[in-house]
Parts: C-alpha cells; sequence; structure tokens
C-alpha cells in the first residue's frame, strides 16, 4: 500500500477557506464517490485517490490513497481484498490519525486469522471472541459514534449537493448509509457461516484462514453487488446493517458534522483541482 504511506501532511484548518471549497463542490457536475470512518477524535474521509483526517483539535492530516496494479482492480474477490486493505490506509500513513497502541491493536487483527494455522483447533472461539470485544470497545470509545453519524451525514451532503447548507445547518442529510462498514459487518457473518459448511476441501491447518480470506472477499463482492443495484430484494441485504446503525451511530451535533465536511472540504478540493 505505498501510495497511502508516501504522503502524510499536517495542516491547521483555515475554516474560512472550507465554505468556499464546499461551494464548488455542490456546483460541479460530477463528484467522485466518498467513503470514511469515524474516529474517537475526528473523521476520516476518503476518495479512491485521496483521504483526510479532520481532528476536533483544528488539524488536518492529508494524504494519498494507495494504488494497487490495475489488473488485480479487476479481478472478482482479489479486488474486495483490497478494497478493504486501501480502506485502512489513513490509520497506518502518519502521526496523528492513529497512535501506536490503535495501530498494534488494528495489525492483531488483521492477523489474528494467520495464528489459527499454529494454535489448537479449540482456540479460534476464544480467539474471536477476545478480537472482537477489543475491536468494540475501540469502536465505542470517545466520541466515536457521535462522529460515525457526522461521517455519513457530510457524505450524504455530498452525494445531495448540500453541502453548503449542510454546514450552515439549514439541512441535515440522514445519518444512517447504505454504504457503512455496519453493514458489511453485518453480511459477513451468515457468509462465512456459509463458507465454513460449503467449504469443498477436506480440512486442513490452512482452512480456517483461507475460508476467513473467502468469506471476506465473497461479502465484498455481494456488499458492492447490492448497493450499486436497484432492486428492492437486494435493498433487503442492507437491512440488518441499517438497523445496526442505530446503535454504532448517534445524531451528531452541528459543530461534530462540520468536522466531518472538512474532511470532505479536503478530499474535494484536490479531486476538483
Amino acid at each position: 500500500m505505498p501510495g497511502g504511506l508516501r504522503r502524510a501532511i499536517l495542516k491547521s484548518v483555515d475554516r474560512a477557506a472550507v465554505p468556499s471549497s464546499l461551494e464548488q463542490a455542490d456546483r460541479a457536475g460530477a463528484l467522485p464517490r466518498l467513503g470514511g470512518m469515524a474516529r474517537a477524535d475526528g473523521v476520516v474521509i476518503a476518495s479512491e485517490r485521496y483521504w483526510a483526517f479532520a481532528a476536533a483539535d483544528g488539524s488536518l492530516h492529508e494524504g494519498d490513497m494507495p494504488t494497487p496494479p490495475r489488473p488485480l482492480r479487476k479481478v472478482p474477490l482479489v479486488r474486495g481484498l483490497i478494497r478493504l486493505g486501501s480502506a485502512l490506509a489513513p490509520l497506518f500513513a502518519g502521526r496523528g490519525v492513529a497512535g501506536a497502541g490503535e495501530r498494534l491493536l488494528l495489525g492483531g487483527a488483521l492477523v489474528a486469522p494467520f495464528s489459527l494455522l499454529v494454535l489448537p483447533k479449540g482456540s479460534s472461539l476464544p480467539l474471536g471472541i477476545a478480537v472482537t470485544v477489543a475491536l468494540l470497545a475501540w469502536l465505542l470509545r470517545g466520541r466515536t459514534l457521535f462522529l460515525h453519524g457526522a461521517e455519513h451525514r457530510a457524505i450524504a451532503a455530498a452525494e445531495e449537493r448540500r453541502l453548503c447548507s449542510t454546514w450552515r445547518g439549514e439541512a441535515r442529510p440522514s445519518r444512517f448509509s447504505p454504504r457503512c462498514g455496519t453493514n458489511f459487518s453485518a453480511l459477513v457473518i451468515p457468509v462465512a457461516i456459509g463458507a465454513d459448511r460449503l467449504w469443498p476441501l477436506s480440512a486442513a491447518i490452512y482452512t480456517p484462514f483461507a475460508v476467513t480470506l473467502v468469506a471476506l472477499a465473497l461479502t465484498m463482492e455481494l456488499w458492492q453487488l447490492v448497493q450499486t443495484s436497484g432492486s428492492r430484494v437486494a435493498r433487503l441485504f442492507l437491512a440488518p446493517g441499517l438497523a445496526l446503525q442505530r446503535l454504532t451511530t448517534r445524531e451528531p451535533s452541528h459543530e461534530e458534522t462540520r468536522i466531518a465536511l472538512t474532511a470532505v472540504a479536503s478530499v474535494l478540493r484536490r479531486e476538483l483541482v
């Protein structure tokens, strides 16, 4: 993931300049698809090319997203795993976005499936529970839930071309998002269970790790398909995740929404140059 790690710039937010960037984006003919991630002290917003982390203390971290080889981005299943890896790039790029302890926690969660290759078979359940509890504690700390709602609202404002009115507090787009990682998490559990039961090869030491990778890749493909489909049946797959967002988001304040919009403005300013 060299592109995301190569450049990370820290600057102070010029609040007076944010509305002009948002106004330009509202008038733009087309905008890139945005994603995001809430933190305890700020919001990460990312497009395919750029990311920005706007912190509650007024600092702004900017960087480039990783650029995987083009052929791999077209390979089914592989492209899904690449998207998952790219989504974490801002957390490992430069100081201030994530501390050393958080990086260690995330790194441990990422390598946990590898440990199943060497640990006794009965340890998989306790390990999964421990990793889940640690991640939930990380998710629920600080102002994360409120900033999670702010992240969704800011991205919805971009998609609805209501960035300026949302910045002024005149508009309040939904805090629920069909592209939220909560929706992905709600899908991955049944997919993982199905992959485990339908695994066609004989059990081997690498099977838990292989099943995990296949489940993640299949879920990403399904998630992308559901997001682009206009079918009501496809939308049913999002219902559990949207319901869970009532637990993983809270109604953000105007100031928390402005933090997320600051990150949106940073990304779109560079996209629209």
